[in-house]
C-alpha cells in the first residue's frame, strides 16, 4: 500500500463511489479510481485530501475479504 497526498494527478482519475453509499449517511463512503499501475482509494467527504494507493494484486486480494466482512463492520 502506498499513501499519497492530494498533490498527485487525482483530477485525471475516474473516481467511482461505492455502491453502498445510499441511505442516511451518503457522504460516509469511499471512492475508488483504477489506474494502470495503482488502485486509488479516497474518502468521499474529502476528495482533495489524502488517499491510499494499492498495487492491483493487493487490491484484488483485499476486495473479496472486504465483501465477506462488510456485514460485521
Amino acid at each position: 500500500m502506498i499513501r499519497t497526498t492530494s498533490s498527485g494527478s487525482a483530477s485525471d482519475l475516474a473516481w467511482i463511489k461505492s455502491s453502498h453509499s445510499s441511505g442516511a449517511e451518503t457522504d460516509s463512503c469511499v471512492e475508488v479510481a483504477a489506474a494502470p499501475d495503482l488502485v486509488h482509494v479516497r474518502d468521499s467527504k474529502n476528495p482533495g485530501g489524502p488517499r491510499l494507493a494499492f498495487a492491483p494484486a493487493a487490491w484484488a486480494g483485499f476486495v473479496p475479504y472486504a465483501r465477506g466482512h462488510r456485514s460485521r463492520v
